[in-house]
């Protein structure tokens, strides 16, 4: 078996019945960024690559239809496609039949500020999150929370 040395670039996908919402929440959730994939769609529009029924307008411009994305701020990205480079979020659009029935077997934890944990679940809750419980362990605490489409993830 050969090592790596080179990190792998990943993605976290996750499955949505609005991507474009979901992207928008998490984006404010974590301090990332929509990215902006329009250069490309226009690209591919332009050479008849592919169709316009494959894309919305969403943050005043052109958009996949079935897929959002975030990235940190911080992290590299390809300017042609507007993809990001690092730490990303993909959103992909699963048919409404398709609802969430169980736990999440995956899931995100956000780590605010020091002592700003009761701030942080208020911010969320704002922005569309919903509180599940609090939970005190001898190993710590944390608030369960869902995003606007019921996906778990925990605030430290």
């Amino acid at each position: 078996m050969t090592m790596t040395s080179t990190p792998l670039h990943w993605k976290l996908v996750v499955d949505a019945h609005d991507p474009h919402a979901q992207a928008d929440f998490w984006a404010a959730a974590l301090g990332y960024e929509v990215e902006d994939h329009s250069a490309l769609i226009g690209k591919l529009l332009d050479l008849g690559a592919i169709p316009s029924e494959i894309l919305l307008d969403h943050h005043d411009r052109r958009a996949w239809r079935d897929a959002a994305a975030v990235r940190h701020p911080d992290d590299p990205y390809d300017a042609e496609s507007g993809a990001g480079l690092g730490r990303r979020l993909l959103f992909n659009r699963v048919p409404p039949s398709e609802t969430k029935t169980v736990k999440n077997r995956l899931h995100i934890d956000l780590h605010g500020p020091a002592g700003e944990r009761d701030s942080e679940v208020e911010r969320l809750r704002a922005l569309g999150a919903g509180v599940q419980r609090q939970v005190r362990e001898q190993g710590g605490e944390w608030v369960i929370m869902t995003d606007p489409e019921g996906n778990e993830f925990c605030v430290h």
